[in-house]
């Protein structure tokens, strides 16, 4: 699919009026910086470039829908039920945060390409939550690291130890993934320093391998090449990748502001030149700066204007003019979705159970054999059987007048087989009106 969002566009408002609305399969690189469930407010210091930035993080009933939870039942049960697990712990604050992430990071899946990749990046508060989420969302199959980004500073009660790490969660869309590996610089006490004691006819130094490469030759490893990067990112001898010390332009003291290099290392690891990075969540907009300087295309959401002014700000003081290709742009309204992809059609299906006479199970789903197998797995019996199936670009409108006309329960329907389907086979959009749908739900 092509995308129906262009470059250098800054998007203000909540991401969820935003992120339904674009194109199905057209972004390469996702990073989501969003707020960590801290239970507080931040605020940017006054006299700073920030200064009037700010954003609450904590979360209630009143910051999330009936219609997500719902739209979360029907299409996705299993996070339905890992969501219901959470709110019967009884913390009303992390279930609604979740649902709050969980219908965003459902549209985030959507709109990735088949090569893409999301980075998510949260620390200790919600972090085993939003873990088995992401598992939901993208299969426990396409996560792929758990980076801890080790920093400089670091806090903590007395009887604990220091905090001083926050955890980025990499999945990606499928298995045909985009990755280019990163290095970093050996370290002066390197353990195995002295093996690097060959020099070209460039005078690098190099080691050699005690493997040889398919031709049989000796492979060479140049000491100035580094060493390819683990998943412990802590760069203690690198500060840049730390803190942003105080003279730097690039700081602006946006209160969750993560440094410069961060990001550039996960544009050039998940993304080549002129790959489109989506940051949904942009605060002051690293991942847009990181995005132009490598020569690629970016796309960022806010719900603050203060984000669009240090876009204007930060690609003036931070990118060079011969690197900056074209100005900015600043829309408040949503990108139209192509009418082939606006028209997405999905499965109604019916199953049956010999434990459940008289019920069907009528519910939606993209692969009903999948479906069908997920509730084989909780059933001793693996008796479910799937009776019917229909693809329909109305599927929630059907699901939802096979349930009302069939005074439905949850997922179950009570009634006769052939009457359900035929039914579905009869369903129109025009039926909508005289229960009061809405045909564009």
């Amino acid at each position: 699919m092509q995308p129906n969002i262009q470059n250098r566009t800054f998007f203000l408002g909540d991401n969820l009026d935003f992120l339904p609305r674009i194109n199905t399969e057209c972004v390469d690189l996702i990073y989501l910086d969003p707020p960590f469930n801290k239970k507080k407010k931040f605020t940017a210091p006054i006299g700073s470039a920030a200064e009037g930035a700010e954003f609450r993080d904590w979360f209630g009933e009143q910051d999330i829908k009936d219609e997500w939870v719902e739209e979360i039942r029907q299409e996705h049960p299993e996070l339905h039920s890992f969501l219901r697990g959470v709110r019967e712990m009884g913390n009303s604050y992390n279930y609604c945060y979740l649902v709050y992430m969980a219908v965003r990071v459902v549209e985030c899946h959507r709109i990735l390409k088949p090569t893409g990749s999301v980075y998510l990046h949260c620390d200790h508060t919600m972090s085993a939550f939003l873990k088995l989420l992401m598992d939901c969302i993208f299969g426990e199959k396409q996560f792929r690291n758990e980076i801890v980004w080790h920093y400089s500073a670091g806090h903590g009660p007395k009887k604990d130890f220091r905090r001083k790490h926050d955890t980025i969660f990499r999945y990606s869309k499928t298995n045909d993934y985009m990755f280019n590996k990163q290095f970093d610089p050996y370290p002066e006490d390197y353990e195995y320093k002295h093996e690097f004691r060959f020099t070209d006819e460039e005078g690098r130094l190099y080691r050699k391998n005690r493997r040889k490469d398919p031709a049989g030759q000796d492979k060479r490893f140049y000491w100035d090449d580094g060493v390819a990067c683990d998943t412990v990112w802590t760069f203690l001898r690198a500060k840049k990748w730390n803190q942003i010390p105080s003279t730097s332009k690039e700081r602006t003291n946006y209160p969750t502001q993560k440094p410069l290099a961060l990001l550039e290392r996960i544009v050039k690891a998940s993304s080549n030149k002129g790959d489109l990075v989506l940051d949904p969540f942009c605060g002051c907009v690293t991942a847009c700066i990181a995005a132009e300087k490598l020569g690629r295309k970016w796309v960022g959401i806010d719900i603050s204007i203060k984000a669009w002014k240090f876009i204007e700000l930060r690609l003036k003081e931070e990118v060079d003019e011969d690197v900056t290709r074209g100005e900015p742009r600043l829309l408040r309204d949503p990108p139209q979705r192509g009418m082939e992809d606006a028209r997405v059609k999905k499965y109604v299906y019916v199953m049956s159970n010999p434990a459940f006479r008289g019920m069907y199970k009528v519910g939606i789903a993209e692969n009903v054999e999948k479906r069908q197998a997920q509730f084989n797995t909780g059933d001793p019996n693996r008796a479910y059987q799937v009776e019917f199936k229909l693809l329909t670009p109305h599927y929630k409108t059907l699901e939802k007048f096979i349930h009302r006309k069939f005074g439905g329960n949850y997922e179950w329907v009570p009634g006769k087989l052939e009457e359900i389907i035929q039914a579905m086979k009869d369903y129109s959009p025009e039926q909508d009106d005289a229960i009061g749908f809405d045909k564009n739900s």
